[in-house]
């Protein structure tokens, strides 16, 4: 023990006489911390502007509710926050919350147009992304680590120490693992030490952090090995490093442009302005149709309510909302089909990431910091079942029961209550499936 130690402390002294290693280990701590500024701070933001759009969403309904005594006026008028908080870990891996909307503010109108014509950010922007921890450490920590260790063979066999540095060793492993374990210990730490203090500032659990550290120093783990057996034998350490740069270009960018190309290939799907088209024609061409063929349409959906559709006067909110449903009802074969497209691309996006190492590390860690696709499909159904609430609960009042006793607000849905009450169900559904 205490000769490997000897060894360790011999080659940590010889690392720090090499100036541009310090250089590059400094370089790498100093883009870590960045991006793990860079991600705490877009948290933060996503969180601020979900306090902000609450307190405003809250003030709004209010005061609608208080200007308004009709139940389809109330309807009409009253909005609901929906949104998915950011994790805790969110920081560390933004994923695709970038592409996929996480808030909407909707009412009981057609869902369909309510969710695809929804804010996103600029698509150039979005294309480039966001420097968050992930990117460093899938796409630049390889680059680093090909610096660090290109030269570790090569540069001794041009200066002609190589032969003597063998010969006097006790083994190769004192002297090469000895000088391979302290670049790969230094640059773990400069890369993650940032992280370690994100994660404090965020509040992320114990075993998201473990998780994370074993992904990554499997991630550099494997960069670190390639890099070595890359340059084993070489004597030319810009050859050594124009091979792993190739590499790193394959797995880093070629294989996955080449991926994402096949899987568009394969895969084809409506697009969302198709479906927002398809549903606001149906909702604008049910005004001229005769209103037995929204009701017929509406009831074949609804049919407890076919007792109560018949119309007193030309406009009834029940016949108006009813033709809000029939507009989704003629969207929905479209809505499904997209909706089954981009979990079939995302599970072909799971092959291709077992060709790329950078690939396959961004798909694990977004899945842990819950800002994957996944995590979007979640939403988006949480926020349809959300909607199928608010209709299930003003349906009996614009059907059946006439008058709107405003003291029936306090039972309407709340997305935050109604998704934390879903989260339970599934907890208890879980510990009793356990159970049997």
């Amino acid at each position: 023990m205490s000769y490997m130690f000897k060894q360790l402390s011999r080659e940590w002294r010889f690392m720090l006489r090499q100036k541009y290693l310090l250089v590059l280990l400094g370089c790498a701590i100093l883009i870590s911390g960045f991006s793990v500024q860079s991600g705490l701070n877009e948290i933060e933001q996503q969180q601020q502007t979900i306090e902000r759009l609450t307190a405003a969403d809250a003030a709004d309904r209010t005061d609608a509710q208080h200007k308004h005594d009709e139940i389809g006026m109330l309807a009409y008028y009253t909005f609901h926050l929906t949104y998915s908080a950011p994790s805790n870990l969110a920081f560390a891996a933004l994923g695709e919350r970038d592409i996929y909307p996480w808030k909407h503010r909707i009412k009981m109108l057609a869902i369909e147009g309510q969710i695809y014509e929804s804010d996103t950010q600029n698509a150039e922007l979005t294309q480039a992304g966001k420097i968050d921890f992930l990117f460093v450490i899938s796409a630049l920590s390889p680059l680093i680590i090909i610096l660090l260790f290109h030269d570790l063979f090569a540069n001794e066999r041009s200066s002609g120490r190589h032969d003597l540095l063998v010969t006097t060793a006790k083994s190769p492993w004192a002297l090469w693992g000895a000088r391979g374990a302290i670049r790969f210990i230094a640059i773990f730490l400069c890369l993650m030490l940032p992280f370690y203090v994100g994660t404090w500032v965020s509040g992320s659990s114990l075993a998201a952090i473990g998780l994370v550290s074993f992904y990554c120093f499997i991630y550099l783990a494997f960069w670190a090995l390639l890099s070595v057996y890359w340059g084993r034998n070489a004597s030319s350490a810009p050859k050594v490093a124009s091979g792993l740069i190739g590499i790193w270009v394959l797995f880093a960018f070629i294989t996955p442009i080449l991926g994402d190309l096949s899987i568009n290939k394969l895969v084809h799907s409506p697009k969302g302005g198709d479906i927002v088209f398809t549903q606001r024609e149906a909702v604008n061409d049910a005004w001229d149709l005769p209103k037995e063929v929204t009701m017929d349409a509406f009831t074949a959906t609804y049919p407890e309510w076919k007792d109560h559709v018949a119309m007193q006067s030309m406009f009834e909110w029940k016949w108006y909302y009813a033709f809000q449903q029939v507009g989704d009802q003629i969207a929905a074969p479209m809505s499904q089909e997209y909706r089954a497209a981009a979990k079939k691309k995302y599970e072909l996006a799971g092959y291709a990431s077992l060709l790329s190492p950078p690939l396959l590390l961004q798909r694990m860690l977004t899945r842990l910091a819950k800002t994957d696709a996944v995590a979007a499909f979640k939403y988006e159904q949480h926020l349809r079942d959300f909607h199928q609430e608010l209709r299930l609960y003003h349906y009996p009042f614009l059907f059946a029961q006439g008058e709107f006793d405003k003291g029936e607000l306090d039972n309407m849905p709340n997305f935050e209550k109604f998704v934390t009450e879903q989260q339970n169900d599934r907890k208890t559904d879980s510990v009793q499936s356990t159970n049997k």
